[in-house]
């Protein structure tokens, strides 16, 4: 479906426009996950129309040194991928969250009405996505292997159902139906470089003097990031928390130290 027409860099300027927008709404304590939804949808076509900003593809085209697919010379494409883990290092996952197609359609299918499971400690996932970055690296730099195109990444969004791999990844999204976000948070390796990233970011969401220990957040907490001994950058900034807080102002999005 990707629509060769409109030029990659469409989507790259969407992911900075939806970026600077998603800041603003955690800023002025307006985001909710309604308001997240739009974004969502938005993200997830780009996706089908672009195949941008699809961070993970395109950190993978960047270790093939490949800037056909990038869509720009492989420096551009590398200050923008670290930009974005900069950008991370100050607001969190917002990238993830709802700019990411590869996250936002996952994030949509998690809203089907079903059995959820794997709400487990985040510790698991972590480890198991690190080893499957040294093997992404060992693949792309070593080998010349494009792993995500075996799992179906861009077959999936390119619609092409002629191959075996759009069903790989299209499996994925279904299965994200019931567990959250299992290739952000098991395989994404673009996802292995923000989450150390967002562990330390400077605005996160915080417990203030006003929370009442009553632990709603950690239990709508997908990843147990909610948790505050975490401390692992898996908050997806999804709102489930703040939407499940009973006490006003017992969780908001600031920096340390701030009085809000």
């Amino acid at each position: 479906m990707v629509v060769e027409s409109i030029p990659k860099a469409a989507g790259f300027v969407y992911g900075i426009i939806a970026f600077a927008a998603l800041v603003w709404l955690w800023r002025s304590g307006r985001f909710t996950r309604r308001r997240a939804v739009p974004f969502l949808a938005a993200s997830t076509l780009f996706g089908f129309l672009v195949f941008a900003p699809v961070f993970p593809y395109q950190f993978q085209a960047l270790v093939l040194r490949d800037a056909a697919a990038l869509g720009s010379p492989l420096p551009m494409a590398l200050a923008g991928l670290l930009a974005f883990i900069v950008l991370a290092l100050v607001f969190g996952r917002i990238v993830c969250g709802q700019v990411c197609p590869a996250g936002a359609v996952q994030e949509l299918m998690y809203l089907v009405p079903a059995p959820k499971h794997g709400r487990a400690e985040s510790r698991v996932p972590v480890a198991v996505r690190a080893g499957v970055f040294v093997v992404f690296l060992a693949a792309g730099l070593g080998l010349s292997v494009n792993l995500l195109a075996l799992m179906g990444l861009p077959a999936f969004f390119n619609l092409t159902v002629a191959s075996a791999s759009f069903f790989v990844f299209l499996s994925i999204v279904l299965l994200s139906a019931v567990v959250y976000r299992p290739f952000c948070r098991y395989v994404c390796p673009y996802g292995a470089l923000l989450a150390p990233a967002a562990s330390k970011s400077l605005y996160r969401l915080r417990r203030t003097e006003a929370c009442i220990g009553c632990r709603k957040c950690e239990r709508a907490c997908p990843t147990g990031a909610a948790d505050p001994a975490a401390g692992l950058g898996e908050c997806y900034l999804c709102g489930r928390c703040t939407e499940a807080c009973p006490a006003d102002g017992a969780l908001v999005y600031t920096r340390a130290g701030r009085k809000e």
